[in-house]
């Protein structure tokens, strides 16, 4: 099992100067997993809007953006100057809420803070959606020779290999753009994150022995809804896959009214985590 560190604070700014030594120190000799959002699109005071930070191989990266992630990134130990490639699983808003003001803040104040490129991932229609925005916010979130975009395909497997990192993807069942994220770093750890997805054979070939598995769970096995897993059929694709650990995220407000480890715990047996927002797993190879 991977070891975790959650880190409750106050958001004071003495709070986060302290939170920011903490994490820097701590983190740059092994990759690991930050869960800046467990939530969804409801408000809920305990948990942020669906995001994940990646820090691997001298990059940070994000997977989703929903609202209030660049204050999570704060709280992280992270600036938003820092972040080399945001993933985005489908276009819902509480997963890509914060793409325009993640990018008009990278303005700030002339655009000369951002020192590295960022690189933009999406399933098919991704640069449609981003050229969509654009022509409401026209410069605003343009960043000159320092934004680059790509689109996976969304009717089978993709793969594309990058400097200290492969991603490869696969088409899920939720939104026509909806795609999972497999990661590989060097020395062959594995980080799969499937973003909001129903039961789909896509997954759980694409999760393979996965060292990290970061599942939505949006409900509880009694309130099951269309284009969402619960702890049950989560923990039923994670058996599957024989991954070696399971996290359960994008966590509607009913989940925490139930037993969701007991629900998980009728198809997995392996280490499992019900995610919380700054739950930290470092990443052993």
């Amino acid at each position: 099992t991977m070891p975790i560190r959650t880190n409750c604070f106050n958001g004071s700014s003495a709070g986060l100067k302290r939170k920011a030594a903490m994490q820097k120190s701590v983190n740059e000799s092994l990759p690991s997993v930050t869960i800046l959002g467990s939530g969804t699109c409801v408000p809920y005071a305990a948990r942020s809007a669906c995001s994940v930070l990646l820090r691997a191989s001298g990059q940070r990266m994000v997977f989703d953006l929903g609202p209030g992630t660049m204050k999570q990134l704060l709280y992280a130990g992270t600036t938003i100057f820092e972040i080399s490639h945001v993933f985005f699983s489908h276009f819902h808003p509480d997963h890509t809420g914060e793409l325009v003001p993640f990018l008009f803040a990278n303005k700030y104040p002339d655009g000369s803070r951002r020192k590295i490129p960022l690189t933009l991932h999406g399933g098919t229609g991704f640069i449609g959606f981003y050229t969509h925005l654009k022509t409401f916010y026209k410069q605003w979130i343009d960043l000159p020779g320092r934004l680059e975009m790509i689109e996976y395909n969304t009717t089978g497997r993709d793969f594309r290999r990058f400097e200290g990192f492969d991603v490869e993807t696969a088409p899920v069942a939720h939104n026509p753009e909806s795609i999972a994220f497999k990661i590989t770093l060097p020395g062959g750890v594995t980080v799969v994150y499937s973003g909001d997805t129903d039961y789909t054979q896509n997954l759980i070939n694409l999760a393979r022995s996965a060292d990290l598995f970061i599942c939505e769970s949006a409900f509880p096995d009694a309130l099951k809804v269309e284009g969402h897993l619960t702890p049950s059929i989560a923990g039923r694709i994670a058996s599957a896959a024989g991954v070696k650990q399971l996290v359960l995220t994008h966590l509607y407000p009913e989940c925490d009214q139930a037993d969701m480890e007991g629900e998980c715990r009728k198809t997995y047996a392996g280490p499992l985590l019900i995610a919380k927002d700054l739950m930290t797993i470092d990443l052993k190879p």
